[in-house]
């Protein structure tokens, strides 16, 4: 069943493949933070001193920053469990049954495409690719550091006529800071790309402390489909710094224009897939809005949705008794064999 209309269906695979077969579906996402979001590790921000940008002839390019980091698993982990809510909202497949890092189904779309690991029970490869998302500007212009304090009931931070030490600082990242990142699917089917492209727009906490921060909103500027991986995030984002600066747009301590980000986003892009040496297509700009919109008119259709849930789930499942449950089957019968020859060969 054909789900999308705006799209040729050359780029899809009718069923998730065994093996890589070098269809390539590259989200281009900005990811926008919109309150004040902790990505970080052992207690700090997450950061990175790398080049500004990649223009070699330009003495701000070439100087050393440091920008916020925002690691993979910081990206990849909030959007597949926006994807296995959904499953379970609408009891799909084996979802209710499958514990995110515990226990894991092996036959949702989550475990098919963004991978799993439990040990000798089994491994699958994710499909998903995200790579580490850094800002666009600076470290010191992009955090702000908060007190942070626990109050007694009455709302004061004494009681008795003691004053309680339940008080800490705590650096966090700034709204309106800017995260280019690519989310690549290997091998798409026009479920699994929807299945994908659902997460990134529903998902809206990223970072720790997600119930009561992290808000970031992501901004899908295109997609392209090539044979092979394209660029990585950290050029694109000096791409985007290379060109914002030499427009005169980012103007510290202030935060960046958001169309501003956009458009220097689409031809930071356009200009480095032109240098690229593999075929693509790239949908980015008006060229997407049709396919956008007609995402969101799947997305947002609960009828609509649960069908392609549905169909995403069937092709997990599909894959999953070919390639991993039959594996898995045969791997058990060949331990429990050799048991059995190992109890005769004592025996005798």
């Amino acid at each position: 069943m054909n789900l999308l209309k705006s799209i040729d269906t050359k780029y899809f695979h009718t069923e998730i493949p065994a093996r890589p077969m070098g269809k390539y579906a590259h989200f281009i996402t900005i990811r926008v933070t919109e309150s004040f979001p902790l990505f970080q590790t052992d207690g700090e921000l997450n950061r990175a001193r790398v080049h500004a940008g990649m223009d070699k002839n330009s003495l701000e390019s070439c100087k050393i920053i440091s920008r916020l980091a925002l690691f993979k698993r910081k990206q990849s982990s909030p959007e597949r469990l926006t994807g296995r809510e959904l499953l379970r909202k609408y009891q799909i497949g084996d979802a209710a049954n499958c514990d995110y890092n515990v226990e894991f189904s092996k036959t949702t779309p989550d475990c098919i495409l963004y991978g799993f690991a439990i040990g000798d029970a089994g491994s699958e490869k994710s499909k998903v690719v995200v790579d580490t998302a850094y800002s666009i500007t600076p470290f010191d212009d992009s955090h702000l550091n908060f007190t942070l304090n626990a109050p007694y009931e009455s709302g004061t931070m004494s009681r008795n006529r003691e004053v309680t030490s339940r008080i800490n600082s705590q650096d966090h990242i700034l709204p309106q800071v800017f995260f280019p990142s690519i989310v690549t699917l290997k091998d798409p089917t026009e479920a699994g790309f929807l299945y994908v492209f659902n997460n990134i727009l529903r998902t809206r906490h990223y970072g720790a402390q997600t119930t009561r921060t992290g808000r970031v909103r992501n901004e899908l500027i295109g997609v392209i489909f090539t044979d092979g991986e394209i660029v990585s995030n950290l050029r694109w984002t000096q791409k985007i710094y290379d060109l914002m600066t030499a427009k005169n747009q980012i103007q510290s301590p202030d935060p960046l224009d958001e169309h501003m980000v956009i458009d220097a986003a689409k031809e930071g892009m356009n200009r480095l897939m032109e240098e690229e040496c593999i075929p693509y297509t790239a949908l980015i700009g008006e060229s997407f809005e049709p396919l956008l919109n007609e995402v969101k008119a799947i997305t947002s259709d609960e009828t609509q949705l649960q069908a392609m849930l549905t169909q995403a789930n069937a092709e997990s499942m599909a894959y999953a008794q070919k390639h991993i449950l039959k594996a898995a089957g045969a791997a058990g019968k060949g331990k429990k064999g050799a048991k059995k020859a190992a109890v005769e060969a004592a025996a005798e």
